[in-house]
Formats: structure tokens, sequence, C-alpha cells
């Protein structure tokens, strides 16, 4: 009998996922530990080591020194796959990581995969946003095998730069859907149980997910329904006092971090629609995992929406433009029937062409030729 491919995912920090890249990481292992030996590095954790039956894990203490302990935490990482690991493959996430792209080819086959370009993302400071261009730099140089989860960016990287880039898109696992799960630790006290309610939810609130947009576009049109915002309200304590001061006049609920998948599923599933007006995206998974449970959308129009989905599965608006995110807001309420129809074209959408159990095969293929 053959023996397995050793694959190490390295670049990750939260196992059990937090969503985003992490989310990602745990998909894709899910689907590829009857086939490899796979083993992940991450954040020390309890749950860790039972999560996924059959992946090894490897911890490390958070270090808890903002930007500075993040780059310890992947050096110490790092540092052990180099002497005293023994895989075949290293998958490594985020341009975060890419710092060590060099050094991990000296002992592996090394896949690299953007998942967005952070700089970008106006949270970051200076020094921060140089580091993730010097690490930009080092995977454009990068010898090995390169992909990114965003097509407009692997566009944008061999327009400008003359460097191919695998595409390869995010999906879900359709079992993730709602699983009729208990509200009440996240329910607002005030509240009635059958009150209805649209939904914002970000894992971080912070102003690329577009919440002041929404808010703005909200009081245009003088709402008087409830808005539940769901999402981590400690990241930015600047940006929390900025929106919570423009959604004065409305009814809205700050819930908090909404965990695990299978909770905020079911809230999203309850929800009138749900509201995504990032302004900058590498490619959502939330987005995914909402069209799934086939409830409505009303998005942002970045290209990271619309190469995923088009005019037939979501209603647009202008991305940061209140005014026109009022007028859908207005359109929505005079046609609620063709709203969901929208909702069932997206759900079949994702069934089509975004789950893992197919997007896994387009791995498997790089692992097995490298």
């Amino acid at each position: 009998m053959e023996e397995k491919k050793k694959i190490a995912f390295f670049g990750i920090k939260y196992f059990p996922s937090r969503g985003g890249t992490s989310r990602v990481a745990e998909n894709l292992l899910r689907n590829l530990v009857h086939e490899y030996d796979v083993t992940i590095y991450c954040y020390k954790n309890k749950l860790a080591k039972t999560h996924i039956e059959g992946v090894e894990v490897i911890e490390f203490p958070e270090i808890r020194l903002g930007s500075f302990g993040v780059f310890l935490y992947y050096l110490i990482c790092y540092l052990h796959i180099r002497y005293f690991g023994k895989y075949d493959i290293v998958h490594a996430h985020k341009i975060d990581s890419f710092f060590f792209l060099k050094g991990l080819s000296r002992k592996s086959k090394v896949i690299a995969t953007v998942h967005g370009v952070p700089y970008k993302d106006g949270v970051w400071g200076r020094i921060a946003k140089t580091f993730f261009k010097i690490n930009e730099k080092r995977f454009l140089e990068f010898k090995g095998i390169k992909t990114a989860i965003s097509k407009p960016l692997c566009d944008h990287y061999k327009e400008k730069y003359d460097i191919a880039v695998k595409f390869i898109p995010n999906g879900i696992n359709l079992c993730e859907e709602t699983g009729k799960r208990s509200l009440k630790p996240f329910w607002p006290t005030e509240v009635p149980s059958n009150t209805p309610f649209v939904l914002f939810a970000a894992r971080r609130i912070m102003a690329i997910k577009g919440l002041h947009t929404m808010l703005k576009a909200y009081k245009k049109i003088n709402y008087k329904g409830n808005i539940f915002v769901a999402g981590d309200l400690d990241f930015n304590p600047a940006y929390i006092k900025k929106v919570k001061e423009l959604g004065t006049g409305l009814n809205v609920f700050y819930l908090g971090y909404v965990n695990p998948l299978s909770t905020l599923l079911e809230l999203v599933s309850r929800s009138e629609y749900f509201v995504f007006p990032s302004e900058i995206e590498g490619m959502s998974i939330m987005l995914l995992e909402v069209a799934s449970t086939g409830t409505p959308i009303l998005a942002s129009d970045i290209p990271a929406n619309t190469q995923v989905f088009d005019k037939n599965d979501v209603l647009f608006f202008k991305s940061t433009d209140a005014d026109d995110m009022a007028e859908k807001l207005k359109w929505i309420e005079n046609n609620e029937l063709s709203f969901k129809a929208l909702s069932e074209h997206a759900k079949t959408t994702v069934a089509n062409k975004y789950t893992w159990s197919s997007i896994t095969q387009e791995y498997q293929l790089l692992y097995d030729d490298a």
C-alpha cells in the first residue's frame, strides 16, 4: 500500500476555526484527512487535538503582542517545521506568514495561498502595511505553486506583474446548514422571540465591512424594523462608537460574536434577509454560507462578490453608496417575492459551484503534482 503524503498547514492561528482563513483551512482538512497525513500548526486550544479525527495538531501559545506577537508565532511554527517537521508538502496560508516561504522551500515542496491583501484594509498601521507588502513581494518572487481565492486578485497579479497565480475559490460544506440551534444566548432580551429582523454579520466589525454605509441607508428610508448586528465589537472601539452614533433612531441590536457556525446560520435562516456591505473582501465564505440557507442577500458590488454571484442570485448596490443602497432597500420592500426568488437561485449556484468536496479536488491535483 502506497504511503500517504505528509502535508502541513502553516499560517493558521485558530483551530477550531473562528472564521476567515481558519475556516478555509478547517474545511480543506475535513476533505483531505482520508487521503493524506495532515498536520496543522495553531494556537493552543483545549479542543484542537480532538476537533477533526485524524488531523495531527501542533500547538503553540498565543503571544499577545499584537502584530509582532503573530510574527513571533509564525517564526516558532517555521522553526519547528524547518528543524523537526518531516513533510512532503507545506501549504502556507495568508500573506501574513509569507515571510518564511523561502526557508520553508528548503525543506519541503511549498504551496502558497493568498486569501486577501491586508495592506488595503485600512486597519493596519504603517509598519504592518510595509511588512505585508514585503511578504507579498516574497510571494510573487516565490518559485513554488502560487494560488489565490480571489479571481480579481489573480487577474491583478497577471496584468501588473505578468505573474500567473492559480485561482481556486473558497467553498462550503452543505451539511453546515442550520441545525435549529437555540438563539437564546444571543437574542436581545428586550425583543420578543418571533420578531422579524434583518441581519448583518462579520467576525470582526471594522470599517471595511461597511456597517456605517448600511446604517446611513436605513436612516434615509426611516426604517422602523429591527436590525441585528453580529460580530466582535472589541477590534476597533472608535469605529464601534461611530456606528452606534449613526444608528441613533434605528432599532439596532448588537449581539456580539455569534458562535458556533450552526448557531450563526440559524440566525441567518431566521432573518428576513442578510445585508453584506463589505468594501474589501478576498472571497467571502460568509456570503456562500448565507446563500446556502436560502436567505435573500443585499450585497455591495465589489469584484470579490460579483465574481461569485450575478444579478440573478443577489441584489447588488454600489459599494460605499448609501443613497443607492437606500433605493435598493425600497425595492426590497415593494418586491418581496422577486427578492426571495433570487435567494433560491443563489442557493443552487453554491451547490453547483462552491462546495468543498469539488474544490478540494483542485488542491489534491496540486499536492499530487508537487
